[in-house]
């Protein structure tokens, strides 16, 4: 723990530099750290010692790379700072070289960068000095002379520099002091040396400490006990042929192979000079590589030598005699490298998928190549297949890119194997290999290719809705995404409609499915274009087109055309009594509306007789006579013929074919009306025909008596107006039901109708009085009232009229008594009048009323005069009696309607009681005056 905290107090000293390089994306940089810092310290800003960004480091994907099997530091690539990653032991690192590094390099990608990285390991003390033995025994003889050395085993230090041992401290000192010196193995050499005679009779051992002080801060010491045994005396020690030796051995030598001999002598003799050889202070390492013999002093191999592991050995080895003097010597033995190590390929990038649109030039791996030996035996070359696109371009040493040299194209080749060969420059030589598998990444640059431009497909009519009947397949050389073919019916129509209201495709499988039923004799062939498209970005596509045709089914029946079969009428073929053999009688026409085979028509006859007389063609549907015709065969014959398809399964049709064998039409006809008749169809007919006439005939039985009535009604109201005219006077009427001083209005009605009420027709036509007089005084009003009743207004409002007027005491009663208030309206009675009118009056009333008619029909205008003339419309002037005169009013047609009233007044009536000229008011044309007139008119 004291060393940890010592440690954790050193100064960080930190040597940043750069070195130029050939190569200016290549950079060089040194650190220096103390050794056994604690997982995760600080080593050095790599990114601001680099001048990098940090965002550099982490968009190149920033890591250490190193050759061999330790990783000693890490990058934190978010601050950009090198961090120790396991704790490093520089002793275990360099062993006793006292310049302890290691590099490593850190790549960059995007594009590639590589930065060698140096980090020197500074030594620490953290090492104490220590003896391979807690004690050591020494015997010396007491005839030593003062001044003799004694070689001691030293301590061993793993620090370096001033950390490592310093000095040594004995004690005590009264005999023996202590004393140190370089030899040729870089080791100290620790003697004692004797200051005073020993005397074994007054002391036979010496026991001394032996400490070592190392040179760190704090001080580290080690120590051993010294038991100094004194023997009797022995003048002389072996001394070594030369106080060092050198040798070298070859790595991978055999075990048992010779490095060097040792020798000392001693020049005592007998036992004193036995000299026994032994290696001091041998590591594990030494002793298990190589052995001495103690009598010989033959050093051999005993165990593997690698110079990658051990270029150097350094050895320490004592003659001791019988005596207990000793010597010692150093051995330094080199290692002699063989090329026995081949080069070794590590790939520290590699992108193993490469789009194929890539231009020239571009990395695709960095690889390295170290050999372990040295010289001509680590010069090492790398090299590719040359027929490949690709080639290794040399940075720096030992670095090589792997760029692509030409265009590359999937579709030919998909996968490179590139197979990386490094050859070191030893005799032999030694070679490794390492492939490298690089798939080619497709690029959408092939668009869907169909088999054909065009093709042929076929579907039966009546077909199943969504049926199958066609697939077709694109092919596209890409892959992935970008060789996913989806299918689509280009837009188009046929007979109006769109194409995918007919058939529709997988967009998937390319399967053809139909969306409707079809028919051949309406549609027999289209053709649908299809598009096959990718799904690359963007997509390409092809177009195919397909004919679809649609295969005829036998699903039409032969259609009979000649001989035409009706129900109600019967049609037969005669043949003469003398026909030949062969005879024509007539010919079967059908047709089929199928096509191919299911057209083909055969015709047959159905129940054949014995001795048929007949026979039919099978192919032409001509009907034949076989053999002469005979008095036994009968007149009247029905021959069937079916009429069949060739169809699977077929269909048929039959037609009835009647002959009659006769020589003359007479005959035939009178054999012609025998023939029965399916009268299943014609007996149904029948019934709804005279069911049919029945209504008809009733409702014309009951029109044509209601007319009737209504003409015998009219001419009787026609005939009852005469009367009253020819026996003046005439006294006028007024019926009780009505106001005062208002006659009855009649209105006639004229209606036409249909079963659709849209078509349905209603006339109203003028009123008409029956039977009535008016004033004289008053037509100019009634001319007002018709115009009115003209022009629309039907209300069924009677407007009294305003000069004309009856009053109370004038009203007509049973008793000559007005009207009581309370029974409101006209005496019901019909009695005579209380004042009888004048002559005069009452022949103006007949001019009034004979007039009104007169001039009615000529106020209607063009229109009704053309349907109705004048000679169709009675005159009631002409039955008018004045009384008191033997005058008759007659119509003249050479005069105006006015002036004949005028001139028979004149002659009426005296000149005192002429009255002045009135216009006469227009009388209403009559239904039944109308309705004659417009059947004479359509007749």
């Amino acid at each position: 723990m004291r060393n940890i905290r010592w440690h954790a107090g050193w100064p960080l000293c930190v040597f940043v530099f750069w070195m130029y390089s050939i190569d200016p994306v290549v950079g060089q940089v040194r650190y220096s750290i103390p050794e056994e810092m604690s997982v995760g310290s600080f080593v050095g800003n790599l990114a601001k010692d680099l001048g990098l960004d940090t965002q550099r480091l982490v968009s190149g994907r920033a890591r250490v790379f190193t050759a061999g099997d330790s990783e000693y530091v890490l990058l934190d690539r978010e601050k950009g700072q090198l961090l120790v990653k396991e704790r490093i032991d520089r002793e275990v690192l360099c062993g006793d070289i006292s310049a302890c590094s290691f590099g490593f390099n850190v790549i960059l990608e995007n594009p590639m960068e590589l930065f060698r990285i140096t980090v020197e390991i500074q030594d620490i003390n953290d090492n104490s000095p220590v003896f391979s033995k807690k004690e050591i025994e020494m015997e010396i003889r007491e005839s030593v002379a003062p001044g003799a050395r004694f070689s001691v085993e030293s301590a061993v230090d793993k620090d370096v520099g001033k950390n490592t041992l310093q000095k040594y401290i004995l004690n005590p000192t009264d005999h023996f002091i202590i004393k140190s010196e370089g030899r040729l193995d870089d080791s100290d050499h620790i003697e004692l040396i004797l200051q005073q005679p020993l005397d074994r009779e007054k002391k036979t051992r010496h026991l001394l400490t032996l400490t070592a002080v190392d040179g760190g801060d704090p001080q580290r010491t080690g120590s051993v006990r010294i038991n100094v045994i004194v023997l009797d005396a022995n003048d002389n020690a072996p001394i070594f042929s030369q106080p060092a030796y050198k040798a070298s051995v070859s790595e991978n030598s055999a075990k048992g192979t010779l490095v060097t001999t040792v020798i000392a002598t001693d020049a005592d003799e007998g036992s004193g000079a036995v000299v026994e050889y032994v290696f001091e202070h041998s590591t594990s390492s030494i002793r298990d590589i190589f052995a001495i013999d103690s009598i010989s002093g033959e050093i051999r191999v005993t165990g593997d030598i690698d110079y990658e592991k051990n270029k150097q050995f350094r050895i320490k080895v004592t003659a001791k005699d019988q005596g207990g003097l000793t010597d010692s010597c150093g051995i330094v033995i080199d290692v002699i490298d063989l090329n026995d190590n081949v080069p070794k390929i590590t790939v520290m990038s590699f992108s193993s998928a490469l789009p194929e649109d890539s231009v020239m030039g571009t990395v695709v791996a960095m690889i390295n190549v170290q050999d372990l030996d040295q010289g001509d035996n680590a010069k090492v070359t790398c090299s590719i297949n040359r027929s490949l696109p690709f080639k290794l371009e040399s940075t720096i040493a030992n670095y090589y890119n792997l760029v692509t040299e030409s265009a590359l194209d999937r579709e030919q080749i998909a996968e490179y194997n590139i197979t990386v060969s490094a050859v070191d420059g030893g005799k032999p030589a030694l070679s490794s290999e390492q492939t490298l598998t690089l798939k080619i990444s497709d690029v959408n640059d092939h668009a869907p290719q169909f088999e054909l431009e065009s093709y042929d497909a076929h579907i039966t009519e009546n077909n199943p809705l969504s049926l199958s009947f066609f697939s077709l397949r694109a092919t596209d050389d890409d892959e992935g995404q970008n060789a996913r073919v989806s299918y689509f019916i280009q837009d188009g129509s046929l007979n109006g409609a769109p194409l995918t209201s007919y058939v529709s495709i997988n967009a998937d499988s390319g399967a053809l499915y139909a969306r409707k039923h079809f028919d051949y004799e309406q549609i027999k062939s289209f053709s649908v274009l299809v598009k096959a498209q990718d799904g690359g970005s963007p997509p390409l596509s092809s177009n195919a087109t397909i004919h679809i045709s649609i295969r005829d089914q036998n699903d039409n029946a032969p259609q009979v055309l000649y001989p035409v079969q009706s129900g109600g009428s019967v049609v037969a073929e005669m043949v003469p009594r003398s026909a030949d053999v062969g005879y024509l009688v007539t010919k079967v026409v059908a047709v089929d509306l199928d096509s191919g085979q299911n057209a083909w028509l055969s015709y047959k006859l159905q129940k054949a007789a014995d001795r048929a007389l007949f026979e039919v063609g099978l192919q032409n549907g001509e009907i034949r006579t076989v053999r002469q015709v005979t008095d036994k065969d009968v007149v009247k014959q029905k021959l069937t013929v079916i009429v069949e398809d060739n169809g699977q399964p077929s269909r048929s049709a039959a037609v009835v074919v009647n002959v009659v064998v006769a020589d003359n039409f007479p005959e035939v006809l009178s054999e012609f009306t025998d023939f029965t008749h399916d009268k299943t169809f014609n007996d149904n007919l029948t019934f709804y025909l005279i069911l049919a006439l029945a209504v008809v005939s009733i409702l014309f039985i009951f029109s044509v008596i209601s007319i009737i009535s209504v003409k015998i009604y009219r001419w009787r109201q026609s005939r009852l107006f005469y009367k009253s005219a020819a026996n003046l006077p005439v006294i006028p009427y007024y019926p009780p039901v009505f106001p005062e001083g208002t006659l009855q209005r009649v209105y006639n009605y004229e209606m036409c109708g249909t079963t659709d009420s849209r078509m349905s027709d209603v006339k109203f036509a003028r009123p008409y009085s029956q039977g009535t007089l008016v004033d004289v005084s008053h037509m100019g009003t009634m001319q007002r009232e018709h115009a009115e009743q003209d022009h629309g207004d039907f209300t069924g409002e009677q407007k009294p009229p305003n000069d004309w007027r009856i009053t109370q005491n004038q009203r007509p009663g049973p008793s000559g008594a007005g009207a009581r208030p309370e029974e409101g309206g006209a005496v019901a009675g019909t009695g005579p009048w209380p004042n009888p009118p004048t002559e005069a009056e009452q022949l103006q009333a007949l001019m009034a009323a004979a007039n009104e008619v007169s001039e009615a029909t000529a106020t209607l205008g063009p229109r009704y005069n053309a349907q109705f003339p004048m000679q169709h419309v009675p005159d009631y002037r002409q039955n008018v009696y004045i009384p008191g005169s033997t005058a008759t009013l007659t119509a003249n047609p050479q005069q105006a309607p006015q002036q004949a009233p005028q001139q028979a007044l004149q002659q009426a009536l005296p000149p005192a009681q002429a009255m002045p000229q009135v216009d006469a008011p227009k009388a209403a044309q009559t239904p039944g005056t109308k309705k004659k007139s417009s059947k004479k008119e359509k007749k």
